[in-house]
C-alpha cells in the first residue's frame, strides 16, 4: 500500500495588521510544506487583500487567501476546516477569539499580551482546561540568542542563587511615540504599556528565574506625551493626525503614512471601511496609559525585581543585572544610540526599530563578574531576523518540525500559563499605580474580581 504523506495542518489568521505579516509571511512560504494558509478575518477588508496581495507577489500562480469578515469567523473555522488559529487582533480582543477558536476544537497562536484583564485571562486559561487544545503564546524574546545564554547561564548556576534583579528598558522618540500615536493609547485596548510592552520583559523574568511574581508595587504616570504635557513643554502641534494636516510638517513626533508602502497599505488606504486613523497627534488629547513606570516584584524563588520603562528615552535598548551568591550576570544591548529626527521608513517594517537604521545602532555585550575573578564576555552570535534573531527561530517553533531527540532544554515554549503569569506583573501594576498599595499578584488570577 502507498505511504499516505501526512495532512497539512489548516491555519487561519485573525487580525491582518502589520503583525500579522511576520506569519503570513512564514506561512505562505517556508512553511507551507506543513501548514496551508485556509482563512483570513478581520473587520477591514482592503487589509485582508493587501496581505493577499504581498503573498501574491512573492509566489506568482498561488490562488488568495479565503477572507471573512469578523463576524463570520465560527463559519470560517468550519467551513476551511480550520486546525490553527493565529491571533493577532488589538489586544483586548484576543479572548474573544482564542476562546471560541479553542471550543471549535482549533489549537491556537497568540500574540502577546495574551490578553489585557485578570477575567480575560482566566477565560482563556478554563477555555484552554475545558477543550484540551494548545495555546501558544508568540514570547519571541525567549529566542533571541543572548536571552537563552542568559538563561543558560543562570541555569547552570553561573553565579550561585539570584537574590536580585535589576531591569531598566528605554524605548526611544520614534519607537516610544508610536505608542501613542496608535490604538494602544487607549488603556481600554492594550493594557497600557505594563501590559502590551512589559508582559514581553515580565515573561523574560519568570522564565530566567524559573519562579512567579508574588508581591507588586509600583508607581506610573504619563510624564511627557499626551496634551498636559505637550502643553507644558511647548510640544503640541494643532493636529489630530498627521495626514493632510500642515500643522505636523516639520514635527519630529509626527509620522508620515504616505512615505511607507505598508503603512499606506495597511491604514491609510483602509481608513475608508474602519476610520482608524494609525498617526495620531502624541500629544494630543485621549491618551490614558503612562509613559514613565517604576517597579517592584518579589518572585517565589525569593528574588526581587527592580524594573522601568521609559517610553521617551533618547536612546533605545535595555540593561539587565542579576546579582547572584557567586558573581553577577550583566547584559547590555543598545538597539540604537541615539534617535535621528528626519527618518523616514518605506521597509518591510511598519515602525523603525533602532537596530534597523544604519549609524544609530549599537552593541550587545553579556558580561559574566564572578566573585573573586576578572569580568569574562560572553559572545553570542545574533543571527539574522527581528528581535536579535529571535523571531525566526519562534517561527521554526511553532510551525516548524522539531528532529527526534531535539527537546526544548530552554524551555522556550510559551503556553497559556506562561502568558497568564506574565500578564500577573504588568495588571498588579496598574491596580499599584491606582491603589498606590502592594498587590499580591498570585490572587489576580483566582479572583473573582477583575483588574
Amino acid at each position: 500500500m502507498p505511504f499516505a504523506a501526512p495532512r497539512r495542518r489548516r491555519c487561519a489568521v485573525v487580525g491582518l495588521g502589520a503583525r500579522a505579516q511576520l506569519f503570513t509571511e512564514a506561512l505562505a512560504g517556508p512553511y507551507a510544506d506543513r501548514i496551508e494558509l485556509a482563512g483570513f478575518c478581520d473587520v477591514n477588508a482592503h487589509r485582508m487583500a493587501v496581505h493577499n496581495g504581498w503573498i501574491a507577489s512573492a509566489h506568482p500562480g498561488r490562488p488568495p487567501i479565503p477572507t471573512y469578515s469578523a463576524d463570520d469567523f465560527e463559519e470560517m473555522l468550519r467551513r476551511e476546516r480550520v486546525d490553527l488559529v493565529v491571533v493577532c487582533t488589538v489586544d483586548h480582543l484576543h479572548d474573544h477569539y482564542i476562546v471560541r477558536a479553542l471550543e471549535a476544537g482549533c489549537d491556537v497562536v497568540t500574540e502577546k499580551p495574551m490578553t489585557t484583564t485578570a477575567e480575560r485571562a482566566r477565560r482563556i486559561l478554563d477555555a484552554q482546561r475545558r477543550t484540551g487544545r494548545e495555546v501558544r503564546v508568540a514570547f519571541n524574546y525567549r529566542y533571541n540568542p543572548v536571552h537563552s545564554a542568559v538563561r543558560e547561564l543562570l541555569a547552570d548556576g553561573e553565579i550561585g542563587e539570584v537574590g536580585s534583579v535589576h531591569f531598566e528598558w528605554l524605548l526611544d522618540l520614534r519607537h516610544g511615540a508610536d505608542y501613542f500615536r496608535r490604538w494602544h493609547r487607549d488603556k481600554a485596548n492594550s493594557g497600557g504599556l505594563m501590559v502590551h510592552k512589559a508582559t514581553h520583559h515580565f515573561d523574560l523574568v519568570n522564565w530566567w528565574l524559573g519562579a512567579q511574581p508574588e508581591t507588586v508595587y509600583a508607581q506610573g504616570g504619563l510624564f511627557f506625551y499626551g496634551d498636559e504635557a505637550g502643553d507644558r513643554r511647548g510640544l503640541a502641534r494643532d493636529y489630530t493626525r498627521a495626514h493632510g494636516s500642515t500643522a505636523a510638517d516639520g514635527d519630529p513626533f509626527a509620522i508620515r503614512l504616505a512615505d511607507s508602502s505598508v503603512l499606506s497599505a495597511l491604514y491609510l488606504d483602509a481608513e475608508a471601511e474602519d476610520g482608524y486613523h494609525r498617526d495620531q497627534n502624541v500629544f494630543g488629547p485621549g491618551v490614558s496609559i503612562e509613559d514613565d513606570m517604576a517597579v517592584l516584584v518579589r518572585y517565589s524563588s525569593g528574588a526581587t525585581l527592580t524594573y522601568h520603562l521609559t517610553a521617551y528615552a533618547p536612546w533605545e535598548g535595555y540593561r539587565i543585572a542579576f546579582n547572584g551568591s557567586e558573581g553577577r550576570v550583566e547584559l547590555l544591548v543598545e538597539e540604537s544610540t541615539w534617535t535621528r529626527p528626519d527618518v523616514r521608513t518605506d521597509g518591510a517594517s511598519a515602525v523603525l526599530h533602532g537596530a534597523a537604521v544604519g549609524d544609530e545602532a549599537g552593541r550587545t555585550q553579556l558580561l559574566v563578574r564572578r566573585s573573586w575573578e576578572e569580568p569574562r564576555e560572553v559572545k553570542v552570535p545574533t543571527g539574522e531576523g527581528g528581535h536579535g534573531g529571535g523571531d525566526v527561530r519562534m517561527l521554526a517553533d511553532l510551525f516548524g518540525e522539531r528532529a527526534p531527540g531535539d527537546a526544548d532544554s530552554l524551555g522556550r515554549a510559551a503556553d497559556a500559563g506562561d502568558g497568564a503569569r506574565s500578564l500577573a506583573t504588568g495588571l498588579a501594576a496598574n491596580r499599584s499605580f491606582v491603589t498606590g498599595l502592594p498587590v499580591d499578584a498570585r490572587r489576580l488570577m483566582d479572583s473573582k474580581g477583575d483588574s
